[in-house]
């Protein structure tokens, strides 16, 4: 028999939180996604990395569970496998997952298991930059919401520049010996693993993060989480007609048309096409008005027969209201995995004589396609020549096409 090498990479993957927020029936890591756990959605992207011994913190009283998720998610690397108990905090919990590392690792990625969805990419990124000599590593994005400072009383003291601000994301990379000295020398609870190191007086350095990558904290967010990975949450099924449903003869893609039409006038900032726009006038709606993202939903619905945006995402649905184009394509992916179907791709052109679309196309496609699970999206835009409610820069229309194939 062929011994395999001794991995000199470690990643030790946090499923020791309770999970409170997401009200889940069980501590956080162990909530399904699909037939699968979040823990082992998690585990399937550390084990599509590169090899390394993979330590699982988890409950003392799910050790066994764990065990089970992650030999199931390793298939042939299962040997690389060690499940310890967690501590009462974060910092504890990966010390005791840093004393189960064995001797011949010498980089540690520490991944939060509620970051479930992390495409393997972000590990290589980060490897990346450990093998070519960062002490500290991180993958970020950028911060797109406008972000305010308050006071205790809920009043705004000041903006704050976002161009300097960035989202930290998971697996945190680090050299073992600079980890390990960092948590010996703690003496206050950080909020990850970079802060911890930082404060120990290294330097951290970023690599590009996804925006898949998210945290699942709350029940949006694992309702978002489910949606990507292709099962509806749990209202949707009951929303989803019979009809709708494809036979296994009905193998035929479909093509669904969908337009919105909103007017200027709403308050705060413009979101349009999943994007911020500061300095635009927002558009009016129950939602943030973003008619490229509402065209799109329409699109799909109609190529699945499931009606139309007012269905589902209607004044009477409180929880949309505000809400931003991940909400409703993400719940509307869900709608169509309930009904056997998934996005092949999506088209989308933007009448309007602002917001200018040229330099944040690119940012747009990429965003649209992240909250459809990855599937192709194309923004293309145009004006009137002055004609219309358009061309009087009264508002903005939107006109999408898109492509379903059966899941």
């Amino acid at each position: 028999m062929t011994l395999r090498p001794v991995p000199t990479l470690a990643v030790i993957v946090v499923a020791a939180g309770s999970g409170t927020r997401l009200n889940g029936g069980a501590p956080k890591a162990f909530v399904g996604l699909d037939e699968r756990s979040i823990l082992h959605h998690a585990l399937r992207g550390v084990f599509a990395a590169p090899p390394a011994q993979v330590v699982v913190v988890v409950p003392d009283s799910l050790r066994g569970d764990a065990l089970t998720d992650a030999r199931d998610a390793a298939g042939d690397r299962a040997e690389l496998i060690t499940v310890v108990a967690g501590g009462a905090t974060r910092q504890e919990s990966v010390a005791a997952g840093l004393s189960a590392l064995w001797a011949d690792v010498e980089t540690v990625l520490v991944h939060d298991a509620a970051r479930a969805l992390t495409p393997p990419a972000v590990f290589d990124r980060v490897i990346g930059a450990l093998e070519a000599g960062a002490a500290a590593v991180i993958p970020a994005v950028p911060v797109v919401d406008t972000i305010k400072r308050v006071d205790g009383g809920g009043r705004v003291v000041a903006a704050v520049d976002r161009s300097e601000l960035a989202a930290a994301q998971t697996p945190q990379g680090f050299r073992r010996d600079v980890l390990e000295a960092a948590l010996a020398a703690a003496d206050a609870d950080h909020t990850d693993d970079a802060a911890l190191v930082a404060a120990a007086g290294h330097d951290v350095v970023t690599v590009e993060g996804d925006a898949v990558a998210f945290k699942i904290t709350t029940v949006p967010d694992l309702e978002r989480a489910r949606a990507l990975v292709g099962a509806a949450p749990s209202p949707a099924p009951a929303a989803v007609p019979p009809a709708a449903v494809p036979s296994p003869a009905t193998v035929t893609p479909r093509v669904g048309l969908g337009t919105d039409v909103h007017g200027f006038g709403g308050e705060g900032v413009l979101w349009l096409a999943g994007l911020e726009w500061p300095g635009e006038a927002a558009l009016s709606g129950h939602s943030d008005g973003d008619a490229v993202a509402h065209a799109i939903v329409d699109a799909l619905l109609a190529a699945a027969g499931l009606g139309d945006i007012g269905t589902h995402f209607g004044t009477d649905r409180p929880e949309f209201a505000g809400a931003h184009a991940a909400a409703f394509l993400t719940h509307t992916l869900g709608l169509l995995g309930a009904a056997g179907w998934r996005v092949g791709n999506v088209s989308v052109q933007v009448q309007a004589n602002r917001p200018r679309f040229a330099a944040r196309r690119v940012e747009a496609e990429r965003t649209l396609s992240a909250a459809l699970g990855g599937a192709p999206v194309s923004v293309s835009a145009t004006t009137t020549d002055g004609l219309g409610f358009t061309g009087r820069t009264e508002g903005v229309a939107a006109f999408a096409t898109a492509l379903i194939v059966p899941a």
